[in-house]
């Protein structure tokens, strides 16, 4: 098990446990990387929006490590979370001859962490591999816990697997020069910890939220941590989403049909977890499980946050019938019975279905 750091949050998986480094300078300081297994070969897998920013500064830092550093820079975007793209990592692996003990290190945003993660899963049956997250989204969420995958036409994330990093690299510095609507995409998966687990939280959101997306480092570092250590206790709990992690998924059901329907990178994955937040609350809402004047809270953060709170028109002769479709095929769906993480009660979530005419009414009166 890693040594615990009280500036770190551990992620507590038994011999897999690994910790979340949080803070300013980390990417490009050598200590941050002293700790990882030792290997011949480390290999950056970044795109050709970060690669500029911060590649050769990841690379500088990981020298005295590792006697060969390779750098592959993929194309930017969700609409090349696919396959083809995937294969760019392997072509690159074994174009240089990397072995099971080479280091894969994900230099990016959500994408790059999953794809890259996914890869790290595949070659040779696993090799080590560490997220280097560079937007808000990856650093409070997708770069934790292990879940890795690429999309398919017919969903998102459906084709991936379980495996987990050696170290999750959070530097502050990052966020600086990510765009404004980048940002507020990630803070939507910040304000989603608040109304399934922690209400302080969510009231520490509603006092902070300006001082946030105006990149205040105190701010962002305590909405960093906090979010990762709510996320650590869930996948230290469940890790493979068999139960309590599914509560993680809060507005990910709408937001994937809205992601998938309007084409993948249309809309920004927090952007479809936003208005798909607030569509879940209103759910929540009508099957009596939250009051009205919670629905509203919720939905003023969320615009306060920049986010989009009302949903796409996918299909204008059928627009809930076809959210229903794309939310069939959701990994949460069992026996084409579509499964929403609800809020049942503030700061608490729920796993249950709901009749098909309900959803429907949900779906018309919160799309433009």
């Amino acid at each position: 098990m890693p040594e615990e750091d009280p500036s770190d949050v551990l992620i507590r998986l038994g011999d897999r446990s690994y910790n979340i480094v949080i803070g300013t300078g980390r990417l490009h300081a050598h200590s941050t990387f002293g700790q990882l297994p030792p290997a011949q070969t480390a290999v950056v897998v970044t795109n050709e929006t970060v690669a500029p920013l911060y590649a050769q500064k990841l690379v500088t830092a990981l020298q005295p490590h590792y006697p060969r550093v390779h750098v592959v820079t993929l194309p930017d975007g969700e609409a090349h979370k696919d396959w083809q793209t995937l294969n760019l990592i392997f072509d690159a692996l074994l174009s240089h001859c990397c072995d099971r003990k080479t280091v894969l290190f994900a230099l990016g945003g959500g994408v790059v962490g999953d794809m890259t993660g996914f890869a790290a899963a595949s070659y040779m049956r696993g090799v080590p591999f560490v997220q280097v997250p560079t937007t808000l989204l990856a650093q409070v969420d997708s770069s934790v816990g292990g879940k890795t995958a690429i999309n398919h036409p017919l969903g998102k994330n459906m084709i991936g697997a379980f495996y987990q990093p050696q170290l999750v690299v959070c530097d502050l510095d990052t966020l600086s020069t990510l765009p404004a609507r980048e940002f507020s995409a990630g803070l939507a998966e910040v304000i989603k910890y608040g109304p399934i687990a922690d209400m302080e939280f969510m009231a520490w959101l509603e006092e902070n939220i300006e001082a946030l997306r105006a990149g205040d480092h105190a701010a962002l570092a305590h909405a960093v941590r906090r979010s990762c250590e709510i996320k650590a206790h869930v996948v230290g709990v469940d890790e493979r989403e068999s139960g309590l992690r599914a509560i993680l998924n809060f507005g990910h059901t709408f937001g994937h049909a809205i992601e998938a329907g309007m084409g993948y990178g249309t809309w920004l994955h927090g952007e479809g977890v936003g208005a798909g937040m607030v569509m879940a609350v209103e759910l929540s809402h009508r099957l009596g499980l939250v009051d009205g004047a919670f629905v509203l809270r919720l939905r003023l953060l969320i615009e306060r946050a920049g986010l989009p709170v009302r949903g796409p028109v996918i299909d204008g002769q059928d627009n809930a019938g076809r959210y229903l479709a794309w939310m069939r095929g959701d990994k949460k769906s069992e026996a084409g019975e579509i499964r929403f993480v609800l809020i049942d009660g503030p700061g608490r979530a729920v796993m249950r279905s709901a009749p098909d005419a309900l959803v429907r009414e949900v779906i018309d009166a919160c799309c433009a």
